[in-house]
Protein backbone atom coordinates (compact mmCIF):
# COMPACT_ATOMS: atom_id res chain seq x y z
CA UNK A 1 0.00 0.00 0.00
CA UNK A 2 2.56 2.69 0.63
CA UNK A 3 4.65 1.61 -2.02
CA UNK A 4 1.69 2.08 -4.48
CA UNK A 5 1.02 5.75 -2.29
CA UNK A 6 4.88 6.46 -3.56
CA UNK A 7 3.83 6.44 -6.97
CA UNK A 8 1.01 7.66 -6.69
CA UNK A 9 3.18 11.01 -5.16
CA UNK A 10 5.24 10.82 -7.72
CA UNK A 11 2.61 10.78 -10.44
CA UNK A 12 1.57 14.04 -9.09
CA UNK A 13 5.22 15.56 -9.21
CA UNK A 14 5.11 14.48 -13.15
CA UNK A 15 2.32 15.44 -14.52
CA UNK A 16 1.21 18.73 -12.51
CA UNK A 17 3.22 21.21 -12.99
CA UNK A 18 1.66 23.91 -10.42
CA UNK A 19 2.72 21.18 -7.54
CA UNK A 20 5.76 22.91 -5.86
CA UNK A 21 6.29 20.50 -3.10
CA UNK A 22 5.43 17.48 -1.61
CA UNK A 23 4.14 19.74 1.01
CA UNK A 24 1.72 21.10 -1.20
CA UNK A 25 0.36 18.03 -2.38
CA UNK A 26 -0.25 15.91 0.98
CA UNK A 27 -2.12 19.10 1.87
CA UNK A 28 -4.09 20.49 -1.01
CA UNK A 29 -4.59 17.48 -3.75
CA UNK A 30 -8.02 16.21 -3.22
CA UNK A 31 -7.26 13.49 -6.49
CA UNK A 32 -3.77 12.45 -3.94
CA UNK A 33 -6.64 12.48 -0.61
CA UNK A 34 -9.11 10.24 -2.68
CA UNK A 35 -6.31 7.84 -3.14
CA UNK A 36 -5.31 7.40 0.18
CA UNK A 37 -8.46 6.58 1.00
CA UNK A 38 -9.32 4.38 -1.52
CA UNK A 39 -5.62 2.36 -0.47
CA UNK A 40 -7.37 1.95 2.40
CA UNK A 41 -10.33 0.97 1.93
CA UNK A 42 -9.83 -1.24 -0.94
CA UNK A 43 -7.17 -2.96 1.54
CA UNK A 44 -9.76 -3.42 4.27
CA UNK A 45 -12.26 -4.75 1.04
CA UNK A 46 -9.42 -7.17 -0.08
CA UNK A 47 -9.63 -8.70 3.68
CA UNK A 48 -13.38 -8.90 3.48
CA UNK A 49 -14.02 -5.90 6.03
CA UNK A 50 -16.93 -4.87 3.32
CA UNK A 51 -18.76 -2.44 5.59
CA UNK A 52 -15.64 -1.05 7.12
CA UNK A 53 -14.00 -1.01 3.43
CA UNK A 54 -17.51 1.18 2.25
CA UNK A 55 -17.67 3.58 5.22
CA UNK A 56 -14.22 4.42 4.35
CA UNK A 57 -14.87 4.96 0.81
CA UNK A 58 -18.06 7.27 1.93
CA UNK A 59 -15.57 9.36 3.87
CA UNK A 60 -13.11 10.03 1.22
CA UNK A 61 -16.71 10.79 -1.02
CA UNK A 62 -17.46 13.23 1.59
CA UNK A 63 -14.23 15.46 1.45
CA UNK A 64 -12.84 15.27 -1.75
CA UNK A 65 -15.92 14.71 -3.74
CA UNK A 66 -14.56 11.54 -5.67
CA UNK A 67 -16.23 8.68 -5.34
CA UNK A 68 -13.84 5.21 -6.16
CA UNK A 69 -15.51 2.00 -4.95
CA UNK A 70 -12.95 -0.13 -2.82
CA UNK A 71 -13.68 -2.84 -5.05
CA UNK A 72 -12.00 -1.47 -8.13
CA UNK A 73 -8.73 -2.12 -9.05
CA UNK A 74 -6.10 1.00 -9.75
CA UNK A 75 -2.53 0.00 -10.28
CA UNK A 76 0.60 2.26 -9.28
CA UNK A 77 0.84 5.97 -10.38
CA UNK A 78 -2.59 6.74 -11.04
CA UNK A 79 -3.30 10.37 -11.04
CA UNK A 80 -6.97 12.54 -10.70
CA UNK A 81 -6.25 15.93 -12.02
CA UNK A 82 -8.57 18.77 -9.70
CA UNK A 83 -11.11 15.44 -9.55
CA UNK A 84 -14.45 16.96 -8.18
CA UNK A 85 -17.30 14.50 -9.56
CA UNK A 86 -14.79 11.78 -10.42
CA UNK A 87 -16.64 8.54 -10.25
CA UNK A 88 -15.06 4.73 -10.25
CA UNK A 89 -17.53 1.81 -9.83
CA UNK A 90 -16.66 -1.49 -8.14
CA UNK A 91 -15.84 -3.86 -10.56
CA UNK A 92 -13.62 -1.13 -12.80
CA UNK A 93 -9.81 -2.13 -13.48
CA UNK A 94 -7.08 0.52 -14.14
CA UNK A 95 -3.72 0.01 -14.54
CA UNK A 96 -0.75 1.71 -14.20
CA UNK A 97 0.18 5.49 -14.82
CA UNK A 98 -3.59 6.17 -15.86
CA UNK A 99 -4.55 9.82 -15.59
CA UNK A 100 -8.40 11.13 -15.10
CA UNK A 101 -9.37 14.78 -14.86
CA UNK A 102 -13.03 15.75 -13.29
CA UNK A 103 -16.01 14.74 -13.40
CA UNK A 104 -15.21 11.44 -14.96
CA UNK A 105 -17.33 8.19 -14.92
CA UNK A 106 -16.52 4.90 -15.32
CA UNK A 107 -19.69 3.46 -15.15
CA UNK A 108 -21.44 0.58 -15.86
CA UNK A 109 -24.49 -0.26 -17.94
CA UNK A 110 -26.27 -3.77 -15.91
CA UNK A 111 -27.58 -4.46 -12.72
CA UNK A 112 -26.38 -7.73 -13.02
CA UNK A 113 -23.67 -8.14 -10.02
CA UNK A 114 -20.87 -9.59 -12.86
CA UNK A 115 -18.33 -7.71 -14.67
CA UNK A 116 -19.67 -4.07 -15.39
CA UNK A 117 -17.52 -1.45 -15.11
CA UNK A 118 -14.74 -0.78 -17.83
CA UNK A 119 -10.77 -1.93 -17.94
CA UNK A 120 -8.41 0.86 -18.19
CA UNK A 121 -4.52 -0.40 -19.53
CA UNK A 122 -1.39 1.31 -18.55
CA UNK A 123 -0.75 5.02 -19.54
CA UNK A 124 -4.45 5.62 -20.64
CA UNK A 125 -5.61 9.60 -20.25
CA UNK A 126 -9.06 10.56 -19.90
CA UNK A 127 -10.46 14.06 -20.31
CA UNK A 128 -12.38 15.96 -17.91
CA UNK A 129 -16.16 14.96 -17.90
CA UNK A 130 -16.06 11.72 -20.38
CA UNK A 131 -17.75 9.03 -19.30
CA UNK A 132 -16.56 5.36 -20.32
CA UNK A 133 -19.50 3.07 -19.80
CA UNK A 134 -19.18 -0.93 -20.02
CA UNK A 135 -17.38 -3.63 -19.30
CA UNK A 136 -14.99 -3.56 -22.75
CA UNK A 137 -11.15 -2.73 -22.45
CA UNK A 138 -9.72 0.71 -23.14
CA UNK A 139 -6.02 -0.19 -24.26
CA UNK A 140 -2.90 0.90 -23.38
CA UNK A 141 -1.61 4.31 -24.10
CA UNK A 142 -5.43 5.28 -25.65
CA UNK A 143 -7.11 8.92 -24.55
CA UNK A 144 -10.25 9.59 -24.55
CA UNK A 145 -11.25 13.24 -25.08
CA UNK A 146 -13.13 15.61 -23.03
CA UNK A 147 -17.02 15.06 -22.45
CA UNK A 148 -16.83 12.01 -25.00
CA UNK A 149 -19.32 9.05 -24.16
CA UNK A 150 -17.47 5.80 -24.83
CA UNK A 151 -19.47 2.32 -25.27
CA UNK A 152 -17.00 0.07 -27.23
CA UNK A 153 -13.74 -1.24 -26.79
CA UNK A 154 -10.83 1.11 -27.79
CA UNK A 155 -7.39 -0.74 -29.32
CA UNK A 156 -3.81 0.38 -27.76
CA UNK A 157 -2.75 3.86 -28.72
CA UNK A 158 -6.78 4.95 -30.03
CA UNK A 159 -7.99 8.41 -29.16
CA UNK A 160 -11.71 8.67 -29.08
CA UNK A 161 -14.00 11.83 -28.98
CA UNK A 162 -16.93 12.77 -29.26
CA UNK A 163 -21.05 11.62 -28.68
CA UNK A 164 -20.78 8.48 -28.79
CA UNK A 165 -17.39 8.33 -28.53
CA UNK A 166 -15.75 7.80 -32.44
CA UNK A 167 -11.95 6.73 -32.95
CA UNK A 168 -9.97 9.41 -34.68
CA UNK A 169 -6.52 7.90 -34.38
CA UNK A 170 -5.44 4.64 -34.24
CA UNK A 171 -1.72 2.80 -34.56
CA UNK A 172 1.49 3.51 -32.39
CA UNK A 173 2.52 6.78 -31.23
CA UNK A 174 5.32 8.61 -32.85
CA UNK A 175 8.60 7.48 -31.33
CA UNK A 176 10.26 10.01 -28.97
CA UNK A 177 6.97 11.40 -29.16
CA UNK A 178 5.00 11.75 -25.21
CA UNK A 179 1.20 12.65 -26.32
CA UNK A 180 -0.41 14.71 -23.60
CA UNK A 181 -3.69 14.96 -23.19
CA UNK A 182 -3.77 18.69 -25.35
CA UNK A 183 -2.20 16.48 -28.16
CA UNK A 184 -5.79 15.19 -28.58
CA UNK A 185 -7.52 16.37 -32.19
CA UNK A 186 -10.09 18.34 -33.05
CA UNK A 187 -12.13 16.33 -35.79
CA UNK A 188 -14.26 19.94 -36.02
CA UNK A 189 -10.85 21.78 -37.34
CA UNK A 190 -10.43 18.29 -39.32
CA UNK A 191 -13.93 18.94 -40.62
CA UNK A 192 -13.20 22.20 -41.45
CA UNK A 193 -9.84 21.62 -42.95
CA UNK A 194 -11.54 18.83 -45.45
CA UNK A 195 -14.12 21.48 -46.33
CA UNK A 196 -12.17 24.67 -47.51
CA UNK A 197 -9.87 21.55 -49.24
CA UNK A 198 -13.36 21.17 -51.12
CA UNK A 199 -14.04 24.69 -51.77
CA UNK A 200 -10.57 25.64 -53.07
CA UNK A 201 -10.97 22.60 -55.77
CA UNK A 202 -14.38 24.07 -56.88
CA UNK A 203 -13.10 27.36 -57.04
CA UNK A 204 -10.08 25.67 -59.54
CA UNK A 205 -12.71 23.84 -61.43
CA UNK A 206 -15.04 27.17 -61.60
CA UNK A 207 -12.29 29.19 -62.76
CA UNK A 208 -11.17 26.68 -65.52
CA UNK A 209 -14.58 26.71 -66.82
CA UNK A 210 -14.91 30.14 -67.10
CA UNK A 211 -11.62 30.21 -69.16
CA UNK A 212 -13.04 27.39 -71.02
CA UNK A 213 -16.40 29.01 -71.88
CA UNK A 214 -14.37 32.28 -72.77
CA UNK A 215 -12.14 30.60 -75.21
CA UNK A 216 -15.42 28.89 -76.66
CA UNK A 217 -17.21 32.32 -76.99
CA UNK A 218 -14.12 33.64 -78.53
CA UNK A 219 -14.14 30.55 -81.56
CA UNK A 220 -17.73 31.22 -81.95
CA UNK A 221 -17.18 35.00 -82.67
CA UNK A 222 -14.45 34.74 -85.10
CA UNK A 223 -16.47 32.10 -86.81
CA UNK A 224 -19.67 34.38 -87.08
CA UNK A 225 -17.39 36.95 -88.42
CA UNK A 226 -15.80 35.14 -90.99
CA UNK A 227 -18.97 33.73 -92.12
CA UNK A 228 -20.11 37.68 -93.14
CA UNK A 229 -17.18 38.72 -94.22
CA UNK A 230 -17.83 35.79 -96.94
CA UNK A 231 -21.61 36.19 -97.54
CA UNK A 232 -20.54 39.88 -97.91
CA UNK A 233 -18.23 39.07 -100.44
CA UNK A 234 -20.22 36.74 -102.71
CA UNK A 235 -22.82 39.52 -102.76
Amino acid sequence: MFANLKDDLKAVFDRDPAVRNIFEIILCYPGFHAMLFYRLSHGLWTRKFYLLGRFCSHLGRFFTGIEIHPGAKIGRGFFIDHGMGVVIGETAEIGENCTLYHQVTLGGTSWAKEKRHPTLGNNVVVGSGAKILGPFTVGDNAKVGSNSVVVKEVPPNGTVVGVPGRLVMSGEKPAGVDLQHGDLPDPVAKVVSCMMDQIHNLEKKVKELSAEQERLQAELATELDTGRETETAGE
